[in-house]
């Protein structure tokens, strides 16, 4: 991992750190040699788990058409982590409004809050779109990686869609072009859905049952974009994504808070910070534990989708990628939490002390459940006080 600079954290997000609460992120993974049954069976496990280590929240994903991905259905599967569990809160990370219309949203989400009051969690996240290659940047691109006070910064990696896989996913879900530029006034009519207030003219417009439901609104985001601003401007609660795109994770709270602006739900700006993360015993079985973790990141940043999550004998390894394979996800190996419970939660420590987080959310992804299980309870008792919210 190479370092260009050295920089202190800006004074606006950093914090002295503290033991704030740790949450669970699935994307209902399949690995090798096991069926999507399977992967939902194990995150019905997994959820139960999590509860009973202490961890707040359990979020789901949402994927489609990835074969290494079952979690394509996370509204189905809330109501059934919700009726399995008893006090984690359960939600998503995120929802992805270009496929749904914000009605549907809020009177999915309106039933379970309704059902499972203080316990619902609804978190948004902007389509992607198509694009070509990006253009030749006007300076040469950064390749080496930041330090902002301990933390590894990556460099900004332009994504590049598959455009003939987008075009299938779209048509499937029923996308319309420029759905991605109504997501501003989606997530504020969730809002006023949710408040009561919705404002149709002359019509009146009472949503049921989400209208007074007990449903806690978050936006996601990965950039200093609309996402960061429309969640300030609500006054609703961030998630930013360091996990998938550590490069504009700083920028992105700096956005959030900029244009925080109080609501009748949040009186002060409000984050969680997204890490991928694997525990073990030790820094070695940790190491050992997430060999497959460079190959599953490339079949997505390839196009091909989320392959199926191979045993560390299968993976291939970092020594037999080649240049532009390394290259293509150096980023998510340099930011991923790998190793021992002591080691991790330094680093932990870390990412919450520069991003000033009140929260953070962990993903743990390896080929055998119950080493994954035991990640997180390693996690967990290590850190303490995991679900004080």
């Amino acid at each position: 991992m190479s370092v260009e600079t050295l920089t202190a954290p800006p004074a606006t997000t950093a914090r002295t750190a503290q033991r704030v609460p740790l949450s669970v992120l699935d994307l209902v993974p399949i690995s090798s040699g096991e069926s999507s049954g399977d992967a939902l069976r194990n995150t019905i496990d997994l959820a139960q788990r999590a509860e009973s280590f202490g961890f707040a929240r359990y979020w789901l994903a949402e994927h489609h058409l990835n074969p290494g991905v079952a979690g394509s259905a996370p509204h189905t599967l809330l109501g059934i982590l919700a009726e399995r569990t008893s006090t984690i809160r359960v939600g998503t990370a995120a929802t992805i409004l270009g496929n749904y219309e914000a009605l549907q949203v809020a009177e999915a989400f309106g039933t379970l809050g309704t059902l499972y009051p203080g316990r619902t969690d609804l978190g948004l996240g902007r389509s992607g779109s198509p694009s070509t290659a990006p253009a030749p940047p006007a300076e040469p691109p950064v390749t080496t990686n930041r330090l902002v006070d301990g933390l590894v910064i990556p460099p900004n990696r332009p994504f590049r869609f598959n455009t003939e896989r987008f075009a299938v996913q779209a048509r499937l879900l029923g996308r319309t072009p420029g759905d991605a530029d109504r997501f501003s006034q989606q997530v504020a009519d969730l809002a006023d859905f949710f408040a009561g207030s919705y404002d149709a003219g002359d019509v009146p417009v009472t949503v049921q049952p989400a209208e007074g439901s007990d449903v806690e609104l978050w936006v996601h985001g990965s950039t200093a974009g609309e996402s960061a601003r429309i969640a300030g401007r609500l006054g609703v609660r961030f998630g930013a994504n360091y996990h998938v795109q550590g490069s504009g994770v700083l920028d992105a709270l700096a956005e959030y808070r900029a244009h925080f602006q109080p609501s009748a739900t949040l009186d002060r700006p409000h984050t969680t910070v997204s890490v991928d993360v694997v525990v073990a015993a030790t820094d070695a079985e940790a190491t050992r534990l997430a060999a497959g973790y460079a190959d599953w990141v490339l079949s997505i940043r390839e196009g091909q989708g989320a392959i199926v999550y191979p045993t560390p004998e299968e993976a291939r390894g970092i020594d037999a990628l080649s240049a532009a394979e390394l290259a293509s996800v150096q980023d998510r190996l340099d930011t991923r939490l790998v190793g021992s419970a002591e080691s991790v939660v330094g680093r932990l420590e870390t990412l919450q002390r520069v991003t000033g987080a009140d929260e953070l959310l962990v993903t743990t992804i390896t080929h055998d459940h119950a080493a994954r299980v035991e990640s997180y309870r390693l996690l967990a008792e290590a850190w303490g006080d995991a679900g004080t919210l």
